[in-house]
């Protein structure tokens, strides 16, 4: 735990300084700390805690759908990454590369691998020969390695960051179509529905695309600066790698083809977006669907009731955690109750419980929510159904709350000057696009604002793009983004 002179609370405010007010909640909240490195971090255990609710969450539901886990080493030889050329171009400036061995030159360069495309393609066309080895569907939890040394951010723009990726390979098109969409639903449930974090759906537009894709479904969040956030994406790579890399299997047909492929993948940007969408200027709060720990009891007392008190704390957390809530009982003796208050809320814990020597002698709990500070008496007796109650309640609340974030950022402007003004404010300026990479270009150097996600839902299309007139073909949402 944090000392009291670490736990000074934030000091800044989430409306006017939000940059610092994020800095302040992640070192403070204690989930991460800045490492000797420019652009790298370490995840301490409660940032760590968050990540594994997510990996763990999405570990199951990988494997529901038949994927397995694997491992794959962190260098690459420069001559795999070159393999395929217009992939290698869109890593060059962001690879970290290995030279030496001791003292000693390495030979080939090494890089650290940025992602992991080249390096798994080169070992998946030893291990596929036949329609009888696919489809492959493997996912790896590891870390990346790109260059961010200008404006780094932790969880959400650093050196090194833990994601999972996920690359398969199938016999057709329509296996590989399938599979990226049923890859992007897990994302939307994951961030949706246990993150509480609505995010639009859609493709991203070739400038933005995946290097080396045919096409990038993208899952695009509201931060609460009226900043986008790319939260999860899902590739179809047709058969831009299978041929240079000789993923060929024999079919039924006794004929040699070339494989279909996917990969996907979301990183630890996800806890990032969780604390810029729900905290407030006391610091996190946390979706209790994710929470390390949801309830927090805090005993108070005197002396001479401590033993009576903290004794009842610990029934109550044995009651709660056989239950399957995660509760833990804050029983230090070297902190006052408001210290304590103020800390679980900086933590961001979902639900707070109460309890002294009159509580006890009327068999009632004091229940406190993170997201709004409600207080509330309830019997003992009812411990377990209040707690899934209210835990359901603060879950619910803060999607709604993000959701009112994010309509808030949104906008149809009619002209280009409106569309500037728009960009300027913040938020989606959703708008005509007649599909020219022109019009994005110059868009983007005009504005500062990218092409964020091209939705699914193209209801309401303009008649004419934003930037030149001519006819709309699509409805793009366009935004500054992190």
């Amino acid at each position: 735990m944090s000392s009291p002179k670490e736990a000074v609370g934030i000091t800044v405010k989430k409306s006017e300084d939000f940059s610092e007010w994020y800095t302040q909640v992640v070192l403070k909240a204690g989930l991460a700390d800045y490492a000797p490195v420019k652009g790298f971090i370490v995840l301490r255990p409660y940032g760590y805690a968050i990540w594994e609710s997510i990996r763990d969450l999405l570990d199951r539901r990988f494997k529901e759908t038949g994927h397995q886990n694997g491992f794959l080493p962190v260098l690459i030889p420069e001559s795999l990454l070159s393999k395929e050329e217009d992939h290698f171009a869109g890593f060059t400036p962001e690879v970290f590369w290995v030279t030496k061995a001791g003292g000693n030159d390495v030979g080939e360069k090494l890089a650290l691998r940025p992602t992991s495309e080249t390096l798994a393609y080169s070992i998946f066309a030893k291990w596929i020969t036949s329609y009888r080895d696919l489809p492959l569907k493997i996912n790896f939890w590891n870390s990346a390695l790109r260059a961010e040394i200008k404006a780094t951010k932790p969880f959400v723009r650093t050196s090194e960051f833990l994601w999972q990726e996920g690359h398969t390979v199938h016999a057709t098109a329509q296996e590989a179509e399938q599979e990226v969409m049923t890859i992007l639903d897990i994302y939307r449930e994951l961030i949706e529905d246990y993150l509480a974090v609505p995010a639009i759906r859609g493709f991203k537009s070739d400038k933005e695309k995946f290097v080396g894709a045919e096409y990038t479904m993208t899952l695009e969040g509201m931060m609460a600066d009226g900043k986008a956030l790319q939260m999860g994406t899902s590739h179809h790579l047709g058969q831009n790698f299978s041929k240079p890399f000789e993923i060929k299997y024999l079919g039924k047909d006794t004929k040699e083809h070339f494989a279909w492929q996917t990969s996907w993948g979301v990183s630890w940007r996800l806890i990032g977006a969780l604390i810029m969408v729900h905290g407030d200027d006391k610091g996190l709060i946390i979706p209790p669907r994710v929470a390390p720990v949801q309830v927090v009891i805090v005993p108070i007392h005197k002396d001479k009731d401590a033993a009576l008190v903290k004794g009842k704390a610990a029934e109550i957390a044995q009651e709660l955690k056989k239950a399957g809530i995660r509760a833990h009982v804050d029983d230090r003796d070297e902190y006052t109750s408001g210290w304590k208050f103020n800390e679980w809320e900086m933590k961001g814990v979902p639900l707070r419980i109460n309890i002294g020597t009159r509580d006890i002698e009327k068999g009632v709990l004091e229940f406190v929510r993170r997201d709004n500070r409600e207080k509330a008496q309830h019997e003992q007796s009812k411990l377990v159904d209040v707690t899934n109650d209210l835990l359901g309640k603060v879950q619910q609340k803060l999607y709604e709350n993000a959701r009112t974030i994010l309509n808030g950022f949104m906008s149809r402007p009619a002209t280009y000057d409106d569309f500037k003004a728009a960009i300027d404010k913040g938020g989606f300026a959703a708008a005509g696009w007649c599909t020219a990479q022109e019009c994005e270009l110059k868009i983007k150097d005009e504005t500062g604002a990218d092409i964020r996600v091209i939705p699914f839902d193209q209801e309401g299309k303009p008649d004419r793009c934003i930037y030149c007139g001519e006819p709309a073909k699509k409805l793009a949402f366009f935004g500054r983004a992190y």
